[in-house]
């Protein structure tokens, strides 16, 4: 009577005849590999994108606190940043933060804008470029989308975009 071999008898069988990989095994490695890295990389790139925007918020409401404790004490916002110890503090991208006394800008020339906001605060802008490193007044534009403002006098503190 033959003995019939079973598939798990089978196998070392296999791996000890075949010692090398064939060129379709490594093809399917590849494409394996390469259809998770495609599916994971967006993923976390844009998960990181959100951890930082995150830091950029705390770190304005930070800021913001330390502006209003300034105030309460003098009557009045500071100048810039330096005055209150905060110019070295730096975005989660490295660049500065940008602070407007709005008291300093009488006409409004240098205020942060919405369409049907001008400006966009009454007492001071606090903002960040944000990951494209460039911004221009108008929150409007497609180059301020990705900055992390504050914007209605400390009412909204998040992407520009999200408030259009």
């Amino acid at each position: 009577m033959r003995k019939e071999k079973h598939f798990h008898t089978l196998l070392p069988e296999i791996f000890r005849n075949n010692k090398a990989l064939t060129l379709l095994e490594l093809i399917l490695v590849v494409a394996i590999l390469g259809t998770v890295s495609g599916i994971a990389i967006p993923s976390f790139l844009a998960h990181r994108d959100k951890v930082l925007a995150q830091e950029a918020i705390s770190d304005i409401a930070g800021i913001e606190l330390v502006l209003h404790k300034y105030f309460a004490e003098h009557g009045r916002y500071p100048d810039s940043l330096a005055d209150i110890g905060q110019d070295g503090n730096a975005d989660p991208w490295g660049n500065p933060y940008e602070y407007l006394n709005m008291a300093n800008d009488p006409k409004n020339n240098q205020c942060r804008k919405n369409k049907e906001v001008h400006p966009i605060n009454t007492d001071f802008d606090l903002y960040s470029v944000g990951k494209n490193e460039r911004s221009v007044l108008a929150i409007t534009s497609e180059l301020s989308w990705d900055d992390i403002i504050r914007a209605y006098d400390g009412a909204y503190i998040g992407l520009a975009k999200d408030i259009l």
